[in-house]
């Protein structure tokens, strides 16, 4: 069935690459014109992992335009209120209306246990991870109220936002209070007829999981280990036989939640974890 959100716009952190872009395509070949932010800088610097650049949010928005979509994009950090606020307001005054927030955008890093994760660490975690959640979703509201068809806001937590994992934390706590965030937005945000969901991946194939630090957390037991030595231990913690699961999969949950198809859906942490959490 195609135009699943025909006619609608979708507002996308974290949009310059991973699952942000996948959501942003997904919901573009389905019929919804895109507002695409993202940071494309490091955040902090006890992370490895190589930070998105200007250069892949302006792919994503080709990617788009290819669809025959609009798109709106701009480099901004989610916890900058009133920076996220001026780009969401400026980008529906463009495009008409706002009809979905997809908050996904995050960071991950770790390898220290609780007591020794640093407060630059930790406070960059909780910033972007879960006050920039409620940043992204506090500026968009008033445009889903104000458009008086009710709407669908999907966060994005984590298997990790469900139950713990050592050696990250930081991250387990932010991923759990995104949970909240997502209860508590539906409770108030239900009477306007605008439904809250989470999407609650596993590991999933983009640069925060498939990279050097990862691996080797996965294999502390190898020098240099690679996709293939994770593997073999990222599977144990699934039911189906993979380590890990493709942005394109977590984009179909989002697609689902963003659809009418859901309509009656709403305060449900969606789980695509190839079956974590039955371990």
């Amino acid at each position: 069935m195609a135009g699943r959100v025909e006619g609608k716009v979708a507002f996308i952190t974290g949009a310059a690459r991973g699952q942000g872009r996948s959501h942003a395509v997904r919901l573009a070949q389905e019929g919804a014109d895109i507002i695409a932010i993202d940071v494309c800088r490091r955040i902090t610097s006890e992370s490895a992992i190589p930070p998105a650049t200007p250069d892949e949010l302006a792919e994503t928005a080709d990617l788009v335009k290819g669809l025959n979509r609009r798109i709106v994009t701009a480099e901004v950090d989610v916890r900058d209120f009133d920076a996220v606020k001026a780009v969401v307001d400026g980008a529906v005054e463009q495009l008409g209306r706002l009809d979905i927030i997809v908050a996904n955008a995050g960071i991950g890093n770790g390898g220290q246990t609780l007591d020794h994760t640093s407060e630059a660490d930790w406070d960059d975690m909780i910033g972007v991870n879960l006050s920039g959640v409620w940043k992204t979703v506090k500026a968009g509201v008033p445009h889903l109220l104000a458009g008086g068809r009710g709407g669908s806001i999907i966060l994005t937590s984590s298997v990790g936002g469900l139950k713990p994992y050592p050696h990250t934390g930081h991250y387990i706590a932010a991923k759990h209070g995104v949970i909240g965030l997502m209860r508590t937005f539906a409770v108030e945000l239900g009477q306007h007829s605008i439904r809250v969901n989470a999407v609650c991946p596993t590991n999933v194939n983009t640069p925060l999981f498939m990279n050097e630090g990862t691996m080797k957390l996965f294999r502390p037991d190898l020098p240099h280990p690679g996709p293939d030595d994770m593997a073999v231990a990222a599977q144990f913690m699934h039911v189906l036989p993979v380590g890990w699961v493709e942005p394109e999969d977590v984009s179909n949950a989002v697609l689902f939640l963003a659809s009418d198809e859901s309509r009656y859906v709403t305060g449900l942490p969606v789980t695509v974890d190839a079956g974590s959490m039955l371990k």
